[in-house]
């Protein structure tokens, strides 16, 4: 399905219906706004994982501008602003009130977007495997790529997080998706996963490979004492790509009372590849839990 939301269609796709019969009444589920994670790949990769907290939530998931089967719009307007605000729009759209907003590494980029740009919005809010600020811990990455891939990943890691020799080339970026993308995680993805993704290349260039590319340089710190609303922080012990003290500096700058902090040992990327039953109970307690 698609909706025109600030100038572009963007497809989104729901799991689940809002209203549920119990017994004499229909119960009313709460909504759970799924935002993933690239850039450049769709919601498919949260798929089928996620369906299993479509019985206390109606999910629906979205894909950002320029990703999966939305359409593209003006490329200047490719940014974690924009995508942000699009969140909110689209929303407002679809008359949906009080979302409860899950982003996974990109996606939880955007979420804090939304967030801090729209602080009475969300109902909850849940990062997982995300940072607030571009282009951080870069020497704890390469360490972690080296550990868990070896010194060829390693020197690949170092190329592009320490080195200032401009983006990866094709080469370099082909290596990348070969060599490091598995040791993201601790447990082998399912290969069918990439395999059914809608992959939008050219996003994810926009957004890592340009010399101006906003990746490294946005810095949503500041504002995150704009929150308002419960928020629940997930990550792994073991990512190389956001290492835990990124979730741990979000955690330490959200406002006490409202955020709930869960590391998960021996975890890599997203939790929920590494240890499924442990992260969805932790997000399922969070979203029926008491406000």
């Amino acid at each position: 399905m698609h909706v025109s939301v600030n100038g572009v269609r963007l497809f989104f796709d729901v799991e689940g219906a809002k209203f549920v019969p119990d017994g004499p009444m229909m119960r009313e589920k709460p909504m759970l706004l799924m935002l993933h994670g690239g850039p450049g790949f769709d919601h498919s990769i949260y798929r089928p994982a996620y369906s299993a907290l479509a019985d206390i939530a109606q999910i629906i998931y979205l894909d950002h501008r320029g990703n999966g089967r939305s359409e593209d719009g003006p490329r200047e307007r490719w940014t974690l602003a924009q995508w942000g605000d699009d969140v909110h729009a689209f929303c407002e759209a679809l008359g949906i009130v009080d979302p409860i907003v899950l982003g996974a590494s990109f996606g939880g980029m955007v979420a804090l977007s939304y967030t801090t740009r729209h602080p009475d919005h969300p109902s909850r809010l849940i990062l997982i495997s995300t940072e607030a600020a571009g282009g951080s811990y870069r020497e704890r990455r390469v360490a972690l790529f080296e550990r868990f891939g070896g010194p060829e990943v390693g020197v690949l890691a170092r190329r592009r997080f320490l080195e200032p020799k401009g983006p990866l080339d094709q080469t370099e970026r082909d290596a990348w998706l070969r060599l490091a993308m598995p040791v993201y995680t601790r447990m082998p993805r399912d290969p069918d996963m990439a395999r059914r993704a809608v992959n939008r290349r050219e996003v994810a260039l926009h957004w890592f490979a340009r010399p101006d590319g906003e990746s490294d340089r946005f810095n949503m710190f500041p504002d995150l004492g704009r929150i308002r609303c419960p928020t629940l922080v997930l990550g792994g012990e073991d990512d190389p790509m956001h290492p835990i003290e990124s979730q741990a500096d979000i955690a330490a700058a959200l406002p006490p009372h409202l955020v709930q902090f869960e590391r998960f040992a021996g975890c890599g990327h997203g939790v929920i590849n590494d240890a499924p039953e442990r992260a969805l109970a932790v997000i399922r307690h969070f979203i029926t839990g008491p406000k």
